[in-house]
């Protein structure tokens, strides 16, 4: 009868193991709201020490420049140095690598240009994964590009340029600042929806490029709007259109070249930020919200209206599904067009 009334009991009332596994789980769920309150109390603090601040080209470049001004912003805004280390080299590769490859704890991000889902199509054999390899913060800007054209050339609009190069199939070149550039892909994407035979001349930089243009060595140019812009106001070059969806405030009477007759095209070089992979969400979260408030700043947007920079600062999951868009839409025309590395 003691054996029964055991056996009853235990019916009712909780087992020692049963005991013990709830004890564990409340543990368990005790240690993961505490693991939790310390990474947001983490992101609440950070930055805590300085932050690297890659820029994966030479000093004094547009992407350099950009980097910079949000750098000296961020800083100002929360508490730490943003230090900007230049690493130049493989049209960005080497310093892509080197974000890649650092502790996603916060401490290093990536300013790069456009080139971030461009360059992967003309070297397949990246060390890196373009999209894998990083964490997207956020687009800081969007740099129009302008269509420029030798002063020699009988033509003052798009539509006359068009109708110039099919007439004279194969017997204009345009200029660009470097293979797998946007300003190289502006040029194809012009030519692929005119139907047109232009000739395409890679050079080292804007600079020799537009002297070229100058001289009338090369017929015409994609090139950003900051390095054109003098030439163009002195008149020794042409301007055409510019490639964005809308008309800019430094050439508002200039067209688009789509409203100036090649309707659905659109270009910019745009820049943003990427971290290693794997950055907690909270840091990113918290990054992203500081770039909105630097580039809001009236100080910022007149230094980015003298580039003719558009701010954007776009949430981390809109930049990302940006970034892979822009990723499989240069792909297609590399890809099309059997371009490669000149």
């Amino acid at each position: 009868m003691g054996e029964a009334r055991e056996q009853a009991m235990a019916g009712t009332r909780p087992t020692v193991a049963a005991t013990r596994r709830g004890w564990l789980g409340g543990l368990a769920g005790m240690l993961a709201g505490a693991a939790a309150g310390a990474g947001t109390a983490r992101a609440e603090a950070w930055p805590v020490r300085p932050v690297r601040w890659v820029v994966p080209y030479p000093p004094g470049g547009p992407t350099d420049i950009l980097a910079r001004i949000v750098a000296a912003g961020l800083a100002d805004s929360l508490g730490q140095p943003f230090v900007v280390e230049n690493r130049g080299g493989g049209s960005g590769v080497i310093g892509m690598q080197e974000v890649a490859r650092a502790a996603p704890d916060g401490g290093t991000f990536m300013v790069n240009a456009s080139a971030q889902a461009i360059v992967p199509h003309f070297q397949p054999n990246m060390p890196v994964d373009a999209l894998a390899d990083f964490t997207p913060v956020t687009n800081i800007a969007a740099v129009p590009l302008i269509l420029v054209v030798t002063p020699g050339l009988p033509a003052r609009s798009v539509a006359e340029l068009v109708a110039y190069a099919r007439a004279n199939p194969g017997r204009l070149s345009f200029a660009s600042s470097s293979t797998g550039a946007a300003p190289h892909l502006a040029g194809e994407l012009f030519r692929r929806m005119t139907g047109t035979d232009l000739v395409h001349v890679p050079y080292r930089g804007s600079g020799p490029a537009i002297q070229d243009l100058i001289a009338g060595n090369v017929q015409l140019m994609f090139d950003s709007l900051p390095s054109s812009a003098a030439a163009v106001r002195a008149g020794q070059i042409r301007a055409l259109a510019v490639t964005t969806a809308h008309r800019v405030a430094a050439f508002p009477d200039l067209p688009t070249v789509a409203e100036a007759g090649v309707p659905g095209y659109e270009i910019a070089t745009w820049y943003g930020i990427w971290g290693p992979a794997r950055v907690p969400p909270a840091i990113v979260s918290r990054l992203r919200d500081a770039v909105a408030r630097v580039v809001a700043l009236p100080e910022t947007r007149a230094r980015l209206d003298a580039l003719g920079a558009e701010p954007v600062a776009d949430t981390p999951g809109h930049f990302a599904a940006f970034v892979r868009a822009e990723y499989d839409r240069w792909g297609r025309l590399v890809r099309e067009a059997g371009l490669r590395l000149e």
